[in-house]
């Protein structure tokens, strides 16, 4: 919303006609009240003679290739100066601003007496451009009759000391897409009182005729969405009338070109009040006046020679013979005001913002009128809107107002009274305000506020974002000045550091990575068809997926029920990009959806939910287990001087698991297993005390295939909330007495898992036995076809006395007797 600083002024100056402030002090007091300052420009400065003149007679300079005019000029000296000019829209006896010899214009550009077109130009007929006050350069600045005498000072008369302020107005304000709106919050931020230019004007009896015009018929479909419209005519308008200076000016500041009086007239009324209006030639329009919804295939043919095919969600203003302007959002041809107009009829109306939203977004046809509507307008200054442009018209343009004001309106739901404590402000932001604070500011921004302790507040109608008790509180802190309340850092209790699951958690990640492995964060949500990929059963459980109504990507809907398929595509990104041996892991939840997951109805925010009603939204939520995810490709060691490097193998993955196991305290038990997406024969179901948490191995080929993996890719995952949580912290037992290393050597088919052999191995050898490790794997003739050799390394101590070798030996026996009874090893 952009104006001049001048306009404020004005409008607070009804309040107090002593008040003024700078262009930084007013800068300030929008901020002090939450509004952004998106840029402030100050007028150019401008040296030297520049004054008003009058245009004595245009000498038309046929000889040259474009049409060029010398110009005889009254400056208020005894001569007339002669100025040679190109522009077309000025004829003898008009005020224009002269740029005499001597004049710095904005560029910086001198103005000195020079011959041109064989004439010698003795200044400059200046354009609107030129003096730094607006952008169009299409003709010469033209000023209304009686504005100044020739020689007036024109930097006085235009008001050149001045300074364009453009707020940013967030959406939920279209009120503040005024200087009405604007200027109450500037009012409330200074502390002055506000004279709201919104209030009824007085009579227009002055103004009008006898009355022996009948109100123009109008009419409202009640599936148009629209709420109120009003039409009145004005008859004997001047079509070549000029609009002041004034006027013209605060609509170049606006952005907005001056056209005619007339629309000059309905888009300044619209700055100043928020209030859309339009101008229709009433000579143009046959009979009735309806609001209604667009039919299948109509057209309309709008101020900018576009032709309009139109949707039935579009809305019209239509008469007897059609479409005559959308809505909202801008005007028809047919019923254009133009330089023949004499007859006006002047439109102020309500419409459906969202309609005329959607309308402006569907032709591409945004307007400074569609989007006031679109925010919402002040329902009840449609009347005064059209007052006020009606006696500027008038008083402008010339003409009466020849016919009563028609108007009709839908029945719209009354808006209810809200109730507040008049010091919950203070209890919001822990501020102690003076008493009467939350009445007095509630007051300044229209309300109307009755009570003393407990106060009933009733919004104003250019206010509907004040719906509930948090939005008045909102208000009073704003205009009290958001930095005014003190930020208090709040002080942590004390308390008993991590819970044992946060301590688990951040154990796994810290081996992890103390391990070599880099932690990444995948997408929470799966690609789709992921687990067609994988060929996972109709069973599988991890289809059992929670799908989100309303996700960020379309083809993402669904929550992941296992970290793997994020942790494979961005492996697969991170190849693609070059980084090709990759150790990645991540922690975090799956969401799984059970039988338990039901939907639940919205509960009243207006108070805190009961027991019941929080359980039951418990109750509602799906399973969402903590899992850690692993993947591996490429070297595990790095290749160098030492070598060509280690490529990751399914053993790797075996040991991730029991790295992840040994850092949530746990022993992890490995059995073989045929569980997609892994391999096969390279896939180990994880297992602590009987119970099944998670899978590692290599990844199946078919499955590297489709992701765009190179082979031999592993990877693991666990469910770290199914491992076993021991809060018990028992001192460690160390003995004090010696070891006795031993190593056995068995020999068992190439079939049977390690792991199996080595977990009969330590059930045989009792509680002697304090580490067992398998340090070699051999094959070949010496053990026979088909079979391998599995060596040993195990320790044994006695926690109360030095251990014999006798007794070492005989425990190793008595181990490797339960392998041959289980696993049928035999001593090599």
């Amino acid at each position: 919303m952009r104006a001049p600083q001048s306009w404020y002024t004005e409008v607070l100056r009804s309040g107090d006609p002593q008040w003024s402030a700078t262009t930084e002090e007013i800068d300030a007091g929008f901020v002090r009240v939450g509004f952004e300052i998106e840029d402030i420009e100050t007028f150019p400065e401008i040296t030297g003679p520049l004054v008003i003149g009058r245009v004595e007679t245009i000498e038309e300079l046929t000889e040259f290739k474009k049409p060029i005019r010398f110009c005889t000029v009254a400056v208020g000296e005894a001569e007339p100066r002669g100025i040679v000019c190109g522009a077309r829209n000025f004829a003898e006896g008009d005020l224009i601003v002269a740029a005499l010899p001597g004049v710095v214009l904005p560029g910086p550009f001198e103005i000195a007496a020079r011959k041109t077109y064989g004439r010698v130009s003795d200044g400059m007929i200046c354009s609107v451009s030129e003096l730094g006050i607006g952008t169009d350069h299409s003709g010469i600045l033209v000023l209304a009759p009686g504005t100044a005498e020739p020689g007036a000072d024109a930097r006085e008369v235009l008001g050149l000391d001045d300074a364009a302020i453009d707020v940013n107005v967030t959406p939920d304000r279209g009120y503040a897409f005024s200087v009405r709106g604007l200027g109450r919050e500037l009012a409330g931020s200074f502390g002055v009182p506000f004279v709201d230019p919104g209030l009824r004007s007085a009579d227009l009896a002055d103004l009008a005729d006898d009355g022996s015009v009948p109100a123009w018929p109008v009419a409202i479909d009640e599936n148009s969405g629209a709420t109120r419209y009003t039409a009145r005519v004005i008859t004997g308008v001047d079509p070549t009338a000029i609009s002041p200076w004034w006027m013209q000016k605060r609509l170049m500041v606006a952005g907005i070109r001056p056209i005619s009086a007339i629309v000059d007239i309905t888009n300044y009324v619209m700055i100043e009040l928020g209030q859309p209006l339009h101008a229709f030639d009433a000579d143009r329009i046959t009979g009735a006046v309806t609001v209604r919804s667009a039919q299948p295939g109509e057209k309309l043919t709008t101020l900018d020679d576009t032709v309009r095919v139109l949707d039935p969600e579009d809305v019209l203003i239509t008469d007897e013979t059609g479409p005559i302007a959308l809505a909202g959002v801008m005007g028809g041809a047919s019923t254009e005001v133009g330089p023949e107009t004499t007859t006006v009829l002047l439109e102020s109306a309500t419409f459906d913002p969202v309609r005329v939203f959607r309308t402006a977004k569907r032709h591409k046809l945004t307007s400074e009128a569609s989007k006031r509507f679109e925010r919402i307008v002040d329902p009840e200054i449609t009347a005064v809107a059209s007052d006020r442009a009606a006696r500027l018209i008038v008083e402008i343009a010339g003409g009466r107002i020849a016919s009563p004001l028609s108007e009709t309106h839908v029945q719209t739901p009354i808006r209810s009274t809200i109730a507040i404590a008049a010091d919950e402000p203070d209890r919001v932001a822990g501020v102690s305000y003076p008493p009467g604070t939350t009445l007095t500011r509630l007051t300044e921004v229209g309300c109307v506020v009755t009570g003393t302790d407990e106060l009933d507040v009733f919004p104003p109608s250019w206010r509907p974002d004040l719906r509930q008790r948090a939005d008045l509180v909102e208000e009073v802190l704003r205009l009290e000045g958001l930095e005014d309340i003190p930020a208090v850092v709040p002080r942590a209790p004390g308390g008993t550091g991590l819970t044992p699951v946060q301590r688990r958690r951040r154990s796994v990640g810290r081996t992890l990575a103390l391990d070599g492995y880099v932690e990444v964060l995948p997408y929470p949500f799966m690609p789709a068809g992921v687990f067609d990929l994988w060929d996972l059963p109709a069973d599988d459980e991890r289809r059992r997926t929670v799908k989100v109504l309303n996700p960020l990507e379309s083809d993402r809907p669904e929550l992941n029920t296992t970290l793997l398929p994020g942790l494979l595509e961005m492996a697969a990104r991170n190849i693609a990009r070059g980084q090709r041996d990759l150790s990645l892991f991540t922690i975090g939840q799956v969401v799984i959806a059970g039988d338990h997951v039901a939907a639940v109805e919205a509960l009243d925010v207006t108070r805190r939910p009961t027991d019941e009603e929080i359980a039951a939204l418990d109750a509602s939520l799906p399973h969402q287990p903590l899992h850690v995810g692993v993947v591996l490709t490429g070297l595990r060691d790095p290749a160098g001087p030492w070598g060509p490097g280690r490529a990751a193998d399914h053993l790797d993955a075996f040991e991730a698991a029991r790295t992840i196991g040994r850092a949530a305290g746990v022993t992890i038990e490995l059995t073989a297993d045929d569980h997609r997406p892994w391999h096969p024969g390279r896939c180990a179901r994880l297992m602590v005390d009987g119970r099944t948490v998670g899978y590692a191995g290599e990844l199946h080929p078919a499955v590297l295939e489709r992701a765009h993996l190179p082979k031999r890719t592993c990877a693991v995952e666990i469910d770290i909330d199914a491992l076993p949580l021991d809060q018990r912290l028992p001192a460690p037992s160390v003995s004090v007495f010696p070891a006795v290393l031993q190593d056995v050597n068995v020999v068992v088919g190439g079939e049977v898992p390690a792991a199996d052999v080595q977990k009969a191995l330590r059930d045989g050898a009792g509680d002697l036995l304090e580490d067992i490790a398998l340090f070699d794997v051999f094959t070949g003739e010496q053990v026979g076809a088909g079979n391998k050799s599995l060596t040993f390394s195990l320790r044994f101590r006695a926690p109360d006395r030095t251990l014999t070798e006798d007794e070492a030996n005989e425990a190793k026996l008595a181990a490797v007797d339960t392998a041959a009874a289980r696993v049928g090893a035999r001593l090599r």
